[in-house]
């Protein structure tokens, strides 16, 4: 029997498109490919997936929209976007530095750089795993590329 607890569709609200630097793009195209090719999501209560999921940014919340496979509405989660501000924020400057340093840095500029970004990332995404909690069951990885989407969400023209 296939894994049921599990997104086979993720779709960005585009509706706030910005046109977005290509190391950006690049990270949304990645988190997006390796979140479908595994991850674990169980929403609370009485809904069996396989799900398709649309992340908005709608009124200063993250709208976790959940529907079956086919499309029909099963659940929706909403949390406050203020929370996720601040560990966003730091998480793009560290990552604009990387990105700047990858070009005209030493290697061990680079790497130094890369482990704070990593640490900003895994804090971002405990966060947005604890914040879910008793509304959607995650795991890290899943936590992770979502949170990255969830930066992605962030970025506004």
């Amino acid at each position: 029997m296939p894994h049921r607890q599990r997104i086979v569709h993720v779709q960005l609200d585009e509706k706030t498109m910005v046109r977005r630097r290509p190391e950006v793009e690049h990270e949304r195209a990645i988190a997006i490919y390796d979140l479908l090719e595994e991850n674990y999501f169980a929403p609370a209560g009485d809904v069996t997936g396989p799900y398709n999921l649309h992340l908005s940014a709608e009124e200063n919340r993250l709208l976790f929209d959940i529907r079956s496979e086919g499309g029909e509405p099963l659940s929706q989660v909403a949390l406050p976007l203020r929370q996720f501000q601040s560990i966003v924020k730091d998480y793009f400057l560290v990552c604009e530095s990387y990105y700047n340093a990858i070009r005209k840095s030493a290697p061990s500029h680079i790497e130094a750089i890369d482990m704070g970004r990593r640490g900003l990332h895994n804090e971002g995404s405990e966060m947005l795993k604890a914040r879910l909690s008793g509304k959607i069951d995650i795991d890290f990885d899943t936590a992770r590329r979502l949170f990255t989407l969830i930066c992605v969400l962030h970025i506004r023209g």
